[in-house]
């Protein structure tokens, strides 16, 4: 089962609302998806985003990541050229049970969030003995 049948991003939800009551409009970064034999692993690029401005969640068959910059313009600043924005980052995946939720890890570096996600049991190829 390839990746993109099993992991999809799910519809725009520009239309929610954060936590903290503000609109829900988000950017979408760059992410790259790897299907590897045991796991997928996520890779999402989020330049100004700190830990504490990251939000991971699985709730149903849905993965969600919300992520916010945590730099502020200075007062009186003007942006010649600006190549990422300064808005919070929304991604969402639909995972359809693919994944094996207890065993997700994700690690924050320098702006590049690295999400392992272990595929479930039933996904793994296994042999089968012959009697």
């Amino acid at each position: 089962m390839s990746l993109f049948s099993s992991l999809i991003q799910s519809p725009d939800r520009s239309a929610e609302r954060f936590d903290d009551g503000r609109p829900g409009l988000s950017v979408k970064p760059h992410y790259e998806i790897v299907d590897a034999k045991d796991g997928y692993a996520l890779t999402v690029y989020l330049p100004g985003v700190a830990k504490d401005g990251l939000q991971i969640t699985v709730e149903n068959d849905e993965l969600r990541v919300v992520g916010r910059p945590a730099w502020k313009r200075p007062e009186g600043w003007t942006t010649l050229y600006n190549e990422a924005a300064d808005a919070p980052f929304e991604l969402a995946f639909e995972h359809g049970n693919a994944i094996d939720v207890e065993k997700i890890h994700a690690e924050l570096r320098d702006g590049v969030l690295r999400v392992s996600l272990p595929k479930a049991e039933t996904l793994r190829p296994r042999k089968i003995a012959v009697n």
